[in-house]
């Protein structure tokens, strides 16, 4: 029986199933609670106001962001706790002291002498001491120092004594999302968590304080067994989870709170395809499977009701056209499916498809009762 509050849903759409994503926000919680540290949720996958109100403590509501534009919006809905987690470019100084002026702690995150200079003269000219973190590097994924780095030392005192607020260290484990399997994910975890305690211990040693040590990745955040020293972890895509971190085992398929809305237009029966309005605007180009064991192609394809339906995917997609196809090599038949008929997909990155909308089509975990609307934005 198809999902009649579906029915009057323009397609292709964003979909929220509210009950899986509360198990998921409630999966992290606890385990970061077992841990004994803080969870600072990055906001970067849902870019919701109304999405942050789930996911984020009501007693303690700090936050991670990965664009200015984000903190501007959570900042005027309350949220007062913000890390802003990409490396500081010197031209945003100014917008990072217009949040401090209205009352947002946004703390800013580097990794060089050159940014600890500027963000420390930025502080000393507003009279404001800007909170910065430094970046540490704990797999070569991206950006960072090592803790055996001299510079880290040197960076901690150019913000510490030249008016800035040295507010601690943070690291984040990126080449974890190659990890297959909990004991994988796990040594990464560990390896963050030395990495950051090693840089924290440096910094103490030298007489400089480090209040925050921070980790985080989705990957890493679930499968930590032991985060002493570390006082906060941080992880955004896991609200909704997606065929990559199913990928590699984080979560089941079944996890997936998001999906897109589709309707089949058209049927290539030569080729054994369906044709369906969700192309790669709706889906995104994010191809994140393609190196894993399993390709999903675009996304994997469920029923109106969000059932699987078994080795059936969007292999191919242009602009505004999903080809839906039979996985290569498998025994399974194309179903029935006439013209009209919805198809929700899920995708393989839910940032990049959620950035792909406007708002979210919540389905609520209540039985039968109307869908919600979830405005959603954009920017820098």
């Amino acid at each position: 029986m198809s999902d009649s509050r579906l029915s009057t849903l323009p397609t292709p759409c964003l979909l929220v199933d509210e009950a899986k994503m509360e198990r998921n926000i409630d999966r992290l919680a606890n385990h970061a609670a077992e841990l004994g540290v803080s969870l600072r949720p990055h906001l970067k996958t849902t870019k919701s106001v109304d999405a942050a109100r789930y996911v984020l403590n009501p007693r303690n509501p700090a936050a991670t962001v990965s664009t200015l534009a984000e903190a501007e919006v959570f900042a005027r809905n309350g949220i007062k706790d913000i890390v802003y987690g990409v490396g500081i470019g010197l031209n945003k100084l100014e917008r990072v002291l217009d949040l401090h002026r209205a009352g947002c702690r946004l703390t800013v995150l580097l990794d060089s002498e050159a940014q600890a200079e500027a963000v420390a003269k930025a502080s000393r000219e507003a009279g404001i001491a800007i909170p910065a973190m430094i970046e540490i590097d704990s797999d070569g994924h991206r950006s960072g120092l090592t803790p055996q780095d001299p510079i880290l030392i040197s960076v901690g005192r150019i913000l510490h004594e030249g008016g800035a607020e040295l507010a601690g260290v943070l690291c984040h484990a990126g080449e974890s999302y190659f990890a297959v399997g909990r004991e994988a994910q796990r040594k990464f975890a560990e390896t963050e968590r030395d990495a950051v305690v090693d840089a924290a211990a440096a910094l103490r040693q030298a007489g400089l304080p480090c209040p925050t040590v921070s980790v985080g990745s989705t990957p890493t955040a679930h499968a930590a067994a032991d985060l002493t020293g570390v006082s906060e972890m941080r992880a955004g895509v896991y609200v909704f989870f997606d065929l990559v971190m199913s990928g590699i085992e984080v979560c089941s398929v079944d996890d997936i709170a998001l999906s897109v809305l589709t309707t089949v237009i058209g049927h290539q029966e030569k080729q054994g395809w369906l044709i369906c309005d969700a192309g790669w605007m709706a889906m995104s180009r994010d191809r994140g499977t393609a190196n894993q064991q399993v390709d999903q192609g675009y996304g994997l394809v469920c029923d109106e009701n969000g059932v699987l339906i078994p080795d059936l995917m969007v292999a191919q997609a242009n602009q505004e056209h999903g080809v839906i196809a039979v996985r290569s090599g498998s025994d399974a038949t194309m179903p029935e499916l006439p013209l009209g008929t919805r198809l929700r997909i899920l995708p393989n990155h839910a940032c990049a498809t959620a950035a792909q909308h406007q708002r979210y089509h919540v389905i609520p975990k209540e039985p039968g009762a109307e869908l919600v609307t979830w405005e959603r934005f954009g920017g820098w």
